[in-house]
């Protein structure tokens, strides 16, 4: 099989933290396997006159923390002479994310595989997402109505609150019963009772770690990373300041990937993050899961690996049908 183009759309690649990041690893992992690399940012795709397009800057990388990429002259290229897209951009999820998905739809309906499809993207909120699976998540209400978060809280006496379009643990409120902060966070997160805002229950089993559990083309994987919150913190978020640990599934982690996993794979999700806290599911990822690196780091699995399998496989098939 000829070189597999592997377009990868990202934040800045001078950004990221090398020791951590996911898309590096899988830039990583495609380069040992023979792929040509291209890097695109957001400014770099525009459709003229209904073609994909994109400004593509040829990408070497490097597992060096000092020193782990070099990028090319810029190419203006149609986003179909790309194999596969990795859609990597990190929220927030907003009009422009939005947009983004609307240019790679029509790279892929010209044949590129794009990983995650962007109908996909644009359809499944990472937060809301939960409600498609109620019989795994935690008591939750959706809402920009501040009296419904107020009963909700009087219901359960300790609940989180989150905005829907966050990442890295921003914007996560925990409101106790009686707590005189409570008005003021429901008049926050719902920009006074105009924006939609989860409250779910408080999971005590947050102590022990918010469980991030990486689904490859739906499969089950022997281990999550449990990232236990720091002192005087309920988020567990490795960005604000959680400590990655090693966890085994559980059987009850099991039959949530069980649940989850078929429905990924018919909207064409071929990589994403669960989140769960205790036995309950939290979170849908599906914008930019991250954990391979730290996986790969306490158990030796190279998630990476099993998705560029996939990848290639996918492509392979598509080449054989053409």
């Amino acid at each position: 099989m000829s070189a597999i183009r592997t377009g990868i759309v990202m934040d800045p690649i001078a950004g990221i933290v090398p020791a951590k990041d996911s898309t590096l690893a899988m830039a990583l992992e495609a380069q040992a396997r023979g792929h040509e690399l291209v890097c695109l940012e957001m400014p770099d795709l525009h459709i003229v006159e209904s073609e994909a397009r994109g400004r593509g800057k040829p990408l070497t990388v490097r597992d060096d923390l000092q020193d782990w990429f070099s990028l090319g002259e810029a190419e203006d290229m149609p986003l179909s002479d790309l194999d596969v897209i990795l859609m990597r951009k990190d929220p927030p999820f907003d009009m422009e994310y939005i947009y983004a998905t609307y240019i790679l739809e029509r790279a892929e309906l010209a044949g590129t595989l794009v990983v995650n499809r962007p109908a996909a993207l644009r359809d499944i909120n990472e937060k809301a997402f939960t409600a498609w699976f109620p019989e795994c998540a935690p008591s939750t209400i959706i809402t920009r109505n501040m009296q419904e978060l107020r009963d909700f809280r009087d219901r359960h006496g300790r609940i989180v609150l989150k905005p829907l379009d966050g990442m890295g643990g921003q914007g996560i409120f925990v409101v106790n019963q009686g707590d005189n902060n409570a008005n003021v966070i429901f008049e926050t997160l719902t920009q006074d009772g105009t924006a939609f805002a989860m409250a779910q229950t408080f999971i005590p089993e947050i102590t022990a770690g918010d469980k991030r559990i990486i689904l490859v083309n739906g499969a089950t994987p022997d281990y999550a990373l449990a990232r236990v919150p720091d002192a005087g913190d309920n988020r567990g978020n490795l960005v604000m300041g959680a400590t990655g640990t090693l966890h085994e599934l559980t059987d009850h982690d099991r039959w949530i990937c069980e649940q989850v996993g078929p429905e990924l794979v018919s909207r064409g999700v071929m990589f994403a993050g669960l989140d769960v806290i205790g036995d309950y599911l939290t979170e849908v990822n599906v914008t930019s899961p991250t954990g391979i690196r730290e996986i790969h780091k306490l158990a030796g699995v190279n998630l990476a690996a099993t998705l560029m399998d996939a990848i290639e496989q996918e492509v392979s098939a598509r080449r054989d049908a053409a």
